[in-house]
């Protein structure tokens, strides 16, 4: 596989002002996954790795740290309510207009710091072992399950398992898998041909929950903190 690694760390957030480097543990948070990447793109595990960004602020400080960046993301592919994909495709685009053409690309989200160069070698090598179009990472949530999980409409439960009302032990019960937001992979052409990241069936690669923190408020980021800042 020829695979490009994608960083997406646009400007703009709402939860965190600068997220995407604001420090933690006396690095910016950006580091923890441009580190890990720089590791496996060394042990030829990946093919290219960069960061898509829209600000040059954070342009600089990933350069720092040793990763490209080798075009600032347009605006309008970096706003609140822009797909995901948009960025992927766009990078995609630019390489191919350079003659260079990836099957697969991996999505490193920085709001997730615990993941490590395992789990990216991993994931890599579970997805080269299968016959799919696209992983994400998980974690396995041993307190619930479908079976006490509801919607509510007009102030009713609406069950999402029918057997929710039979008692069944929760050592029968199924597991819940929870998407950590710390690993995507997908074909290129699967990406070009469907403009999603994530398929009907797509592979599962485990984490711990306790790995498994994504930054997306204050709280996350203390959560991190007591993890990381030993």
């Amino acid at each position: 596989m020829k695979i490009l690694a994608i960083i997406p760390a646009r400007g703009g957030s709402k939860g965190i002002e600068k997220k995407n480097i604001i420090d933690l543990c006396g690095r910016p948070l950006l580091d923890y996954t441009i580190k890990p990447a720089l590791e496996v793109l060394r042990d030829n595990i990946i093919s290219e790795v960069i960061v898509s960004t829209d600000c040059a602020e954070i342009a600089g400080i990933a350069q720092k740290s040793g990763v490209k960046v080798p075009f600032l993301r347009p605006k309008e592919l970096a706003g609140d309510k822009s797909p995901s994909v948009e960025y992927v495709l766009h990078a995609l685009d630019f390489y191919q207009q350079q003659g260079i053409v990836f099957d697969t690309v991996l999505i490193l989200q920085p709001t997730a710091p615990l993941r490590t160069y395992e789990d990216m070698k991993n994931s890599v090598k579970l997805f080269s072992n299968h016959s799919c179009d696209t992983l994400i990472s998980a974690y396995k949530e041993e307190k619930l399950s479908d079976l006490i999980m509801y919607h509510c409409r007009n102030n009713f439960g609406i069950a999402l398992n029918k057997d929710h009302n039979k008692a069944i032990r929760r050592q029968d019960q199924n597991n819940i898998y929870v998407r950590n937001g710390a690993i995507y992979i997908a074909t290129a052409e699967f990406v070009r041909k469907m403009k999603k990241l994530i398929s009907d069936l797509p592979l599962l690669y485990e984490m711990p929950k306790s790995r498994s923190v994504n930054i997306d408020s204050y709280e996350d980021l203390e959560t991190a903190r007591n993890i990381l800042c030993k």
